[in-house]
């Protein structure tokens, strides 16, 4: 009788969403099945039984949010019956309501709604827990306040009395026509919103303040000539075109060139970890990449053996699985360096925090045409980028920092030596 549990799908996960429930309650499932879609601080992942039998119980409705370990479905094979409590009510989630007597509900009941509203929505909603902080499912919050609907007048029909997203809706189609939603308390002069944040904007949080306060950050920064770079792009791009090739983006000769100077330089390709410093012979390239719910860094594996090409490929296909939620685990773990760009965005140069436990990130920034002083102390028409780098004190020395953007520009600035 396995209890199905809300499983670790990630390093960082310490909570996880059911986004939607594949196998209903009383379905046969198999062992491989797939019974439910898990929302974690960095993808949405199909979540499969490893057991046959019969889905014998939900314990977590869609949009409920449990921490890694609890239990969220209960799988009984042939024959086989729920024992005690486990074929009761699901369990109580975390935040336990405050208890109450009956004079004290009688106290805080809130006034009989106006005429034409429901039956249902007349019940004096129940005291909310300890500290005044509503129990309510993330989707019903969403919904709740898409529609401007007080959730401290519903009554929580799930686990706890916790309030879910039917609950929300039957409110909703509770309000006589033309009436207005019922909206929580007016902000104050100026307005302003509280919005949750998501599991992955907490992880981020989280992580980045540890890396800005644990780790003893220094900043190096290069302007690089790209106007070879610019031109090779276009040679292989106009020759590519005939062959039905993809364009290779600037980025993509910036990842390359950071691959082949860490290659180089290989003391950037570490780690602090207590009392050593870890130097891996595998060069994991991270790369950051913008989705709506913040920010996540697929992981290119094993880069000093790939093409720019394969490069290119890599990460137009790690960067879409990214948007959509559909990256594994082992595509998003693992880096030992990483490049974040935001030249896309019009920023011409910055300083990224390090992502922890790598020793280094490099910024990128766009390409700024500009007058500059050629050799024959002309001025002239030019195109600059520039690069920022963030380094880890403990592993990353001023001089190794200096050795490594001395080879990342030089592979820019005569980018064909990084095709040899």
């Amino acid at each position: 009788m396995p209890e199905i549990k809300m499983p670790k799908l990630s390093d960082t996960m310490t909570e996880g969403t059911v986004v939607a429930w594949k196998k209903k309650k009383g379905e046969t499932v198999a062992a491989g099945d797939v019974i439910a879609e898990i929302e974690t601080d960095k993808a949405t992942m199909e979540f499969e039984s490893s057991d046959d039998g019969v889905l014998s119980e939900i314990f977590v409705q869609e949009g409920g949010k449990v921490a890694v370990g609890e239990r969220i479905a209960l799988v009984l094979g042939k024959g086989e019956k729920a024992e005690g409590e486990k074929a009761q009510a699901p369990s109580a989630p975390a935040e336990k309501p405050a208890e109450t007597t009956g004079k004290e509900e009688k106290k805080t009941s809130p006034a009989a709604p106006p005429a034409g509203e429901s039956a249902k929505a007349a019940e004096p909603p129940p005291a909310p827990p300890a500290g005044g902080r509503l129990k309510a499912s993330p989707l019903a919050k969403k919904i709740a306040a898409s529609m401007g609907i007080d959730l401290s007048g519903i009554s929580g029909s799930g686990p706890g009395s916790r309030i879910i997203k039917k609950d929300v809706l039957a409110a909703a189609e509770s309000q006589p026509p033309g009436a207005p939603a019922r909206t929580a308390a007016a902000p104050a002069a100026g307005g302003q919103q509280r919005i949750p944040m998501s599991a992955m904007r907490k992880v981020i949080a989280e992580r980045l303040l540890a890396s800005k306060t644990q780790i003893p950050h220094f900043y190096l920064n290069i302007e690089v000539d790209a106007g070879q770079l610019m031109k090779l792009r276009a040679d292989i791009n106009a020759a590519g075109e005939k062959a039905g090739q993809a364009k290779l983006t600037v980025n993509d000769f910036i990842l390359k060139a950071a691959v082949v100077a860490a290659a180089r330089t290989p003391k950037v390709n570490a780690s602090f970890d207590k009392d050593a410093v870890i130097e891996y012979s595998s060069i994991n390239l991270a790369v950051a990449v913008a989705i709506d719910d913040g920010l996540i860094t697929p992981v290119i594996r094993d880069a000093q053996n790939k093409s720019l090409r394969q490069i290119s490929e890599a990460v137009k296909d790690l960067a879409a699985r990214a948007r959509t939620k559909k990256l594994k685990p082992e595509e998003y773990q693992g880096g030992t360096l990483t490049v974040s760009n935001l030249g896309n965005y019009g920023i011409d140069n910055f300083f990224a925090i390090i992502n922890p436990p790598q020793s280094v990130i490099l910024s990128v920034g766009a390409i700024v045409k500009k007058p500059v002083v050629n050799a024959k102390n002309e001025i002239v028409p030019g195109q600059r980028l520039a690069i920022g780098m963030s380094c880890d004190h403990r592993v990353v020395d001023g001089a190794i920092g200096a050795q490594y953007l001395a080879e990342l520009r030089s592979l820019l600035e005569n980018p064909a030596l990084m095709l040899i």
